[in-house]
């Protein structure tokens, strides 16, 4: 039997934060590469640390004459990004850091198991497993410490970058534990915030002073009492931060992308992956199942895994489990998605529309739980799949 009553605790990071900052960056040169070619293919690694961000990894465009002159592009991709988050330091500043850029051609020897050709469909760009999580805490059907500690520091981003509260800096980090009775959250147990600010002469209470409103104006009513903790800079000083005070790196935050923690994880990382790998894509179509299953009204939480072989184009297995939250068993579940979805790497590309530059916006604040937007960005939130798996249970 299920736990119904317990503390769960999942945390955020920051768009300043120095891994977020690198997935950033891996994000950003993978939508220039889409831009330019939608079949493009990127796997893009960066790292960031005083004064210096080092990008690399492989790429390939059909129009290899068009390569060289968007590696060119780099070097100000990566300065944009850094920019727009706001690093203006001493040891680390758009205009000033040096940018190493090591990107090279895609291996021939993976682009022959990922690309079609004649008598043979497209592969998938790697194997592994992909899980993807639904559950109805929140209106956008995310486990809610999760999604309640991306609302933090969104909202916090937000007030930092429009000039409201000058006196925050990029780099922040969050930690929601909440209360769960009967299955539901109910409330705060405590709440974690860090964030860097920008004088030495800031307290701990000071900051509080500053980010307490923003947080109850986040949290739903009620949640916060008497009995909540508060930990708000609880080391005192932060104002060396970002990859000056801790070196970034790309796909070191994926239970933060994901979860929180409230789920399994694959362990492949996304950013500065394009779709055809599997780690991202999948990702997103297990995500978009689960979400669908949820709101279908089949259970009140859904978990869906896919496994893949590189080269190999279907599914090698797919598995559900609704955790007794449901009147379907999961092996209907399983059978509706299979007939209502493609699952094959370009069957997902196609379905969601994700051969588009959409990505530098999911590099922080989780990919899931977000808004499906007009041009495409997280296709994967959509709940239009409802009527089909209805139909096909």
């Amino acid at each position: 039997m299920n736990r119904q009553n317990y503390i769960f605790t999942s945390e955020s990071v920051s768009e300043g934060h120095p891994d977020k900052l690198c997935d950033r960056i891996s994000d950003a040169v993978l939508d220039a590469f889409l831009t330019e070619e939608p079949e493009a293919r990127v796997a893009c690694e960066t790292f960031a640390t005083s004064n210096r961000v080092v990008i690399g990894g492989e790429v390939g465009l059909s129009n290899k004459a068009r390569l060289e002159e968007y590696l060119e592009k780099v070097d100000g991709i990566a300065r944009e990004c850094v920019r727009d988050i706001g690093y203006e330091q001493d040891e680390f500043h758009w205009n000033t850091l040096k940018v190493q850029n090591y990107l090279h051609p895609q291996s021939a020897h993976i682009a022959q198991g990922v690309d079609a050709a004649e008598g043979k469909e497209e592969g998938a760009g790697d194997q592994g497993i992909m899980f993807g999580y639904a559950v109805d805490e929140t209106p956008e059907l995310m486990p809610a410490p999760i999604h309640y500690a991306h609302a933090i520091l969104r909202r916090l981003a937000e007030v930092r970058k429009d000039g409201t509260e000058p006196s925050l800096r990029p780099d922040a980090k969050s930690q929601l534990s909440l209360r769960y009775v009967d299955g539901k959250p109910v409330g705060v147990s405590s709440i974690v915030l860090s964030t860097q600010h920008a004088s030495e002469s800031q307290t701990s209470g000071d900051i509080r002073a500053i980010v307490e409103p923003y947080i109850r104006e986040v949290l739903p009513e009620g949640w916060i009492d008497e009995s909540t903790e508060w930990w708000v800079n609880p080391t005192g000083t932060f104002v060396i931060g970002g990859p000056d005070g801790d070196a970034g790196l790309t796909g070191r935050k994926i239970i933060v992308d994901t979860y929180g923690g409230a789920a399994p994880h694959g362990g492949g990382a996304f950013s500065g992956k394009d779709p055809t790998k599997v780690d991202r894509s999948a990702a997103y179509a297990a995500r978009y199942l689960a979400k669908n299953v949820v709101a279908a009204g089949l259970a009140k939480k859904c978990l869906i895994q896919l496994s893949y072989a590189i080269g190999v184009a279907k599914p090698l297995s797919i598995y559900a489990d609704t955790f007794d939250t449901g009147d379907v068993a999961p092996e209907a579940i399983e059978r509706a998605i299979n007939a209502a979805m493609d699952l094959s790497p370009r069957g997902i590309r196609e379905h969601l529309g994700l051969n588009r530059p959409i990505y530098a916006r999911t590099s922080a604040y989780g990919h899931f739980g977000r808004a499906p937007e007009a041009d495409g960005g997280f296709s994967w939130e959509r709940t239009d799949l409802i009527e089909a798996l209805q139909k096909a249970v």
